[in-house]
């Protein structure tokens, strides 16, 4: 089993509504840390291209970068806590990944110390 890893960091706001009050606007350095997983190497001796892989990640988090997560359209109704931060770029990864190659993480750490994790459900990092 091969694992590969990737990192990407974007500023942006949020303001949370927790426990039914909504806290004030403020801004994070958000990171992004991504882990995939294949049983295989292609003929190239690769798992997978570590620029795909950075490409993908940063299309899915371009819209993020200097923004208040509030105003994205893909938290339109949702609260854009780290946990669904995490959830969307899961989503996002798994649709633009090769079929020999399973996303097994997305952790976003939104202030040191503040990490959520995603994993894929039944499973968890093997």
């Amino acid at each position: 089993m091969f694992q590969l890893d990737i990192e990407d960091t974007f500023s942006a706001a949020h303001s949370l509504i927790i426990a039914g009050e909504r806290e004030p606007v403020h801004g994070h350095d958000w990171k992004v840390f991504v882990t995939v997983q294949g049983e295989e190497l292609d003929g190239d001796g690769l798992l997978c291209d570590f620029h795909h892989l950075e490409s993908l990640l940063g299309e899915i988090i371009a819209p993020f970068r200097t923004a208040d997560l509030n105003a994205c359209r893909e938290f339109s109704g949702v609260n854009p806590s780290a946990e669904n931060v995490a959830c969307h770029i899961a989503e996002r990864m798994n649709g633009g990944l090769p079929s020999t190659v399973s996303l097994t993480r997305v952790s976003v750490t939104e202030a040191p110390g503040c990490t959520a994790t995603w994993l894929p459900s039944g499973g968890g990092i093997s």
